[in-house]
């Protein structure tokens, strides 16, 4: 059943399948970025990204936020439109404060594995 990106539906089912996730690349397994999406039909969300996985509410130890409208982070982690997203940054979309060598980590690191890439499948099927 699919669920609206960022919905508090979508979140759960987001969240049941985090045993099934594939362990992150060992270049991004410390990496842990604070996310606030703005505009979206529920109301700001924040969440942040830990280890690769998606966890809800700020971390404390995130040394980089990224804020975003709804279409943007729906552009970044579900369409994966790396050049719609580059877009978004550069004409202030996206908002990145903080440590920006922390994106530039996930950047360098390695395209992901068939195992990650298809985990990313599930996610996008499950999203409305």
């Amino acid at each position: 059943m699919a669920h609206e990106f960022f919905s508090d539906d979508w979140i759960a089912a987001v969240e049941a399948m985090r045993d099934d996730a594939p362990d992150p690349h060992d270049s991004v397994k410390d990496v842990v970025i604070n996310l606030v999406v703005t505009d979206t039909p529920f109301g700001e969300r924040q969440a942040h990204l830990a280890a690769g996985r998606l966890e809800q509410g700020l971390a404390d130890a995130a040394p980089t936020t990224m804020t975003m409208p709804y279409d943007a982070a729906r552009l970044l982690f579900i369409d994966q439109d790396q050049q719609a997203v580059t877009q978004a940054f550069m004409t202030g979309r996206i908002k990145v404060t903080g440590d920006m060598m922390v994106l530039m980590k996930l950047q360098s690191a390695p395209p992901p594995t068939a195992e990650q890439t298809a985990f990313q499948e599930r996610i996008k099927s499950l999203t409305a």
